[in-house]
């Protein structure tokens, strides 16, 4: 059954399945717009970390197991609809993964990291329930060993100020056969093999705050010894937005690893003294794709070969844990840290190089163009409400051009659509294009008075010069009609309204869907792909702390989503849940990567 034939059993399941977010949905533009106006009002006022500082500090643990090691997972980006959550769920809680190409079984991990946006599009009690904590209950029961669960929230857990995030994860609740134990909204984990997993909170274009300054002091830094290792967990990647036109992005990531990670204090006034450890893994979500790089000085010409540990750090973003997938095609292949423009100069700043990606760029490409598709990826039809939006947009410009052609031909609007002919009205759409591009050019050479360099015209200029050029193409073909003198003026501007709404809404869909693929960064580009909520290539991480101390990471993704499902007795509750009701097949996205703890 789909997930919307599971929706009645929701009392026997504990949750209501959820569809996938529709972002261009009128309604959830809506929701989200005035949670981000709010979130961003109030963060400025009250940040919540400062409040956690009363809370009791715990440094977490997880212990070796037979071979001296342990299991790790990374999930990120994963409380959106059931299928895609309840697939990766489902493969996360299996105790083992056969991979093919890889003949030793990958064990569940002792701990589960969950990377930020643990539920979308905006928290609350409800939403967390199910679209997250239900169908992670589902997956996983009850667990003999009881895996430890962290949680670092994203831009969508600190729409409500933390509130609902703190409660589920701060407060020692079990999800599922999971565990929590963290106190706060970052976290410490010792692992076997002097491996330290860390996570920090530095959302909403927040930095460090003081108390969590502190707790990583003092979990972390005097606790480090030379040789020890640190797998930090980012909310974004900011190593990534810091070279594109962002510079100073990943100065906070730069100031915790020298400040934290490699610098200790032994006496207030003293000088710092080296700790000997170093950051070796940077893991994030927030992009909704798979992501590395490695050392471009020690991996010049490629990849590093497969089982070959690297000694320097590593940058990963594995965002595929139930959102909308997201492009890889306009990824940097090569990074500078920090950015020669940056804030927090470095004199030797490290080279990067992306080593690899999923989707591979080629598929993000032809990915990103399904957009304009004329069916259910194309975007009028994957938003609900969407063309409906841009109709009525459209509906009230034709009734202000079609007011403002009258104005300008001395007539009445009806009598302007009898009489008028397609020449007045492009001649109207030539006088207010000069206008519209006075104004522009105004617009961009203005910062030249102030600060001598002048503004790039934004690409929100070109899609309004769309829109409203085809509004006048609208009235150009509303005018050709012969209209009756007989037709009163309210049925004619009625009829004229109406075929605009059906018509030109739907072309006016299509014209942003083609202004956005004109977008090479930002929020424009990043609606390409969310437009179209893509539900498959899903994934996460399974890392392995050996007995020797090396780290490997599988990267593992799954192509098809499980969207048939069967219900079965709950084990340990008396409750049902759903199965796959067709074969899951997970593979590795790249052959495993080694990293050596030390240099």
């Amino acid at each position: 059954m789909r997930w919307d034939q599971l929706v009645p059993h929701a009392a026997s399941l504990g949750f209501v399945p959820r569809e996938q977010v529709r972002w261009l949905a009128p309604g959830e533009l809506w929701r989200t717009a005035v949670k981000v106006a709010l979130s961003s009002v109030f963060s400025n006022y009250l940040d919540k970390r400062e409040l956690q500082g009363t809370l009791d500090p715990r440094l977490l643990a997880i212990g070796p197991d037979a071979d001296g090691g342990c299991w790790l997972d990374f999930v990120a980006d994963l409380g959106d609809g059931f299928d895609a959550t309840y697939t990766v769920a489902w493969l996360l809680a299996r105790p083992e993964l056969r991979l093919p190409g890889h003949p030793d079984p990958l064990l569940r991990g002792a701990g589960l990291v969950f990377g930020g946006d643990e539920v979308y599009p905006t928290p609350s009690a409800t939403q967390y329930e199910d679209r997250l904590r239900g169908p992670y209950r589902a997956a996983l029961p009850v667990a003999d060993d009881a895996p430890l669960l962290v949680a670092l929230p994203g831009n969508h857990d600190w729409y409500d100020g933390l509130t609902a995030f703190v409660r589920l994860f701060g407060q020692g609740r079990q999800v599922g056969g999971w565990r929590t134990g963290q106190s706060r909204s970052y976290f410490v984990v010792e692992l076997p093999q002097r491996w330290w997993l860390v996570g920090l909170d530095t959302q909403l274009g927040t930095d460090i705050d003081e108390p969590q300054r502190l707790f990583f002091r003092q979990h972390l830094t005097a606790r480090l010894r030379p040789g020890d290792g640190v797998i930090v967990c980012a909310p974004a990647p900011t190593w990534v937005y810091s070279n594109q036109q962002q510079p100073d992005e990943f100065n906070t990531m730069h100031w915790f690893d020298r400040r934290i990670v490699r610098e200790r204090q032994e006496m207030p006034g003293a000088p710092p003294v080296p700790t000997g450890a170093r950051v070796r893994l940077w893991l994030t979500g927030d992009r909704h794709h798979y992501a590395r790089y490695v050392p471009a000085e020690e991996y010049p010409d490629g990849a590093p070969p497969p089982r070959a540990p690297t000694t320097g750090s590593q940058f990963v973003t594995c965002g595929l844990g139930g959102a909308y997938l997201a492009a890889t095609h306009s990824l940097p292949d090569r990074l500078t840290l920090p950015p020669a423009t940056s804030r927090f100069p470095d004199p030797t700043p490290q080279r990067y190089r992306l080593a690899a990606c999923h989707p591979d760029a080629a598929t993000s490409r032809r990915l990103r163009l399904g957009v304009l598709a004329p069916n259910a990826r194309g975007i009028a039809w994957r938003n609900p409400g969407f063309w409906r939006l841009a109709g009525a947009l459209h509906g009230a410009l034709f009734l202000i051009l079609a007011g403002v052609l009258g104005l300008f031909l001395g007539r009445t609007p009806a009598t302007a659509l009898r009489t008028a002919s397609a020449a007045d009205v492009w001649q109207l759409a030539g006088q207010a294009g000069v206008w519209f591009a006075v104004v522009v050019v105004g617009w961009t050479l203005r910062p030249v008075l102030s600060r001598h360099v002048p503004r790039v015209p934004v690409l929100a200029a070109v899609g309004v010069a769309v829109q409203v050029l085809l509004g006048f193409a609208t009235l150009a073909v509303a005018v050709q009609v012969p209209w009756s003198v007989h037709t009163p003026d309210w049925v004619l501007l009625g009829a004229c309204v109406a075929a605009t709404v059906v018509v030109t809404g739907l072309l006016g869909c299509y014209a942003f869907a083609g202004t956005i693929l004109l977008a090479a960064h930002g929020q424009l580009a990043e609606l390409q792909m969310s437009a179209q909520a893509i539900e498959d290539h899903k994934g996460f991480l399974r890392i392995r702390v050996d007995g020797d101390g090396g780290l490997t990471v599988f990267p593992i993704v799954i192509d098809q989503i499980c969207r048939d499902w069967e219900l079965e007795p709950s084990p340990g509750a008396a409750q049902e849940r759903p199965v796959p009701a067709t074969e899951l097949r997970p593979r590795l996205i790249e052959a495993p990567f080694e990293i050596s703890r030390t240099e």
